[in-house]
């Protein structure tokens, strides 16, 4: 086999989605798995659906997520120009070497007179609707028209495509890495638009052409491009390029969380979570919607998250870098089934790569947090043990911030449930004990607060569990989190003592008021 060389062919058509990025991985994972190239190519035939800003955007997912290609726009190479609006001269070589061989034809029809072809067609009893073989010789191109007449048409100006005549009378075969043998009946295909009547290539045509000057070995791709393999293959069979012909790979589609149907924008609105790698602008609606990156996903968690979608490493390792991607990726363990998105496995792998994070570069962009979003100022001591305090039960780096406001201000309210089931003179006396002890310290450890809590307690003859709500809330106002003893440590005895005489008197007032 020649050098792998593989391309990832995005449309500048709006922000890519998820779908795309996991494309993008799949392409260049065996890329350098086999020591070969990955290229960057814009398909951006479809002028109509251009949107500015949409190749920037594409170009900086690829970087974030660490898969940079060698070739491509702005970065060059040998095959170039990499954006296919840029190819318009190369793409008219091959078109009049299709038509010239009677390949491929002009059309002049209207849509208007292709739907009532479509209608008669479907007033006759014909299911195949489809331009094609039965139905070309009633329409007006040139197979139904002199040289002059076709002649005659183009010099004044009158619009038209350029279509592929499709033999009727083949049967397609073609070998996909996933699924095996495909076999299309040509009779089923249409004579699909090569060149549109703007003059510029549609994507079947640029796409093949392309593909062999570009000498791509594997096209990696999205299953919905399967249904277009079998033009392709006569498309390569037309230049006589058959002997060029690349391994087609059609990923698995990823589908909704509850495995019904393709994964959408819709869906992902109604699940909560992005599609989007970055945050993307709809530049018509100016409507910004959230990429995982902003929501606090770190490049690493998404990427492994994607890999293993459609892709099964075989074994029960879940938790791969990059490099170890690498190694182990390949064609022959992609799925040919459907898999579904599971959002909370997404955020499980961001927690693992958060757990795995220096503590220190957490704690720098905690400080980052509090300092933008609530105006607090914290040292990187402290910042750090925020960072160690919460690091098991956060999931994105963001949180650590809201999770520690009560570090910085007494409680504004408590957790009324508590205090109506474990408030009474009893345990009014423990925390005011425990307060008092703490008030003559300068300092504590949670170690030692532990042992102090638990002499308080013993002194009293009280079991612990009947307080131990009751310290937490009077401390931060609510009834669970991390370890008590540790953010003691963390706010010092005085902090503590003092929060704890403030929180009886509001605990005697709100079992007052409760009922």
């Amino acid at each position: 086999m020649s050098q792998v060389r593989v391309r990832f062919a995005p449309s500048p058509t709006g922000g890519l989605h998820i779908g795309g990025v996991r494309t993008a991985i799949f392409n260049y994972l065996y890329s350098k798995k086999m020591g070969g190239t990955f290229i960057l190519r814009i398909e951006d035939t479809d002028q109509s659906r251009f949107i500015a800003g949409a190749e920037a955007y594409i170009k900086e997912t690829l970087s974030w997520c660490g898969i940079d290609p060698e070739e491509g726009p702005d970065i060059g190479g040998d095959y170039g120009p990499y954006r296919q609006s840029e190819r318009k001269k190369i793409y008219q070589k091959y078109i009049q070497q299709l038509i010239d061989e009677g390949k491929a034809y002009y059309a002049f029809d209207t849509p208007e007179e292709i739907d009532q072809m479509r209608e008669k067609l479907k007033v006759a009893g014909v299911l195949n609707l489809n331009y094609n073989s039965a139905s070309r010789n009633t329409m007006m191109n040139s197979l139904t028209l002199s040289k002059e007449e076709v002649k005659e048409k183009i010099q004044a100006g009158i619009p038209y495509v350029v279509r592929f005549k499709m033999s009727d009378k083949r049967e397609i075969r073609f070998h996909d890495l996933v699924r095996g043998w495909v076999l299309v009946h040509s009779s089923t295909l249409d004579d699909k638009v090569l060149i549109k009547s703007d003059g510029l290539a549609t994507y079947h045509l640029a796409n093949v052409i392309d593909d062999h000057l570009m000498k791509i070995t594997h096209v990696i791709r999205g299953e919905e491009w399967l249904p277009s393999a079998p033009l392709h293959v006569m498309l390569y069979e037309a230049f006589n390029w058959e002997a060029d012909i690349p391994y087609f790979v059609h990923l698995p589609l990823i589908m909704k969380p509850d495995g019904n149907g393709k994964l959408s924008k819709r869906a992902a609105d109604k699940g909560g979570f992005p599609i989007f790698p970055l945050n993307w602008t709809d530049p018509t609606s100016g409507e910004t919607r959230q990429g995982f990156r902003e929501m606090g996903f770190s490049s690493n968690a998404l990427v492994n998250f994607l890999s293993l979608l459609g892709w099964n490493p075989g074994g029960d390792q879940e938790i791969f870098d990059l490099k170890a991607l690498i190694t182990n990726f390949s064609i022959e363990r992609i799925g040919k089934s459907g898999t579904k998105f599971d959002f909370d496995k997404a955020k499980w792998f961001n927690q693992h790569y958060l757990k795995n994070t220096e503590i220190e570069v957490l704690a720098f962009e905690l400080i980052k947090d509090l300092y933008d979003h609530y105006g607090l100022e914290c040292s990187l001591e402290l910042g750090k043990q925020i960072v160690e305090l919460f690091i098991q039960r956060v999931t994105f780096p963001q949180e650590f911030a809201s999770a520690a406001q009560f570090i910085f201000h007494e409680p504004q309210s408590y957790d009324q449930k508590v205090i109506h089931k474990k408030w009474n003179e009893e345990s009014k006396m423990v925390l005011n004990a425990y307060a008092n002890k703490l008030a003559v310290l300068s300092e504590i450890n949670g170690d030692s607060a532990q042992e102090l809590f638990q002499t308080t307690m013993a002194s009293i003859q009280m079991n612990p569990g009947k307080v131990l709500q009751l310290l937490r809330v009077s401390i931060m106002g609510e009834g669970s989190g991390p370890d008590l003893m540790k953010i003691i440590e963390i706010l010092g005895p005085v902090e503590i003592s003092k929060r704890i005489q403030n929180a009886i008197v509001q605990f005697d007032q709100i079992k007052i008021v409760l009922p």
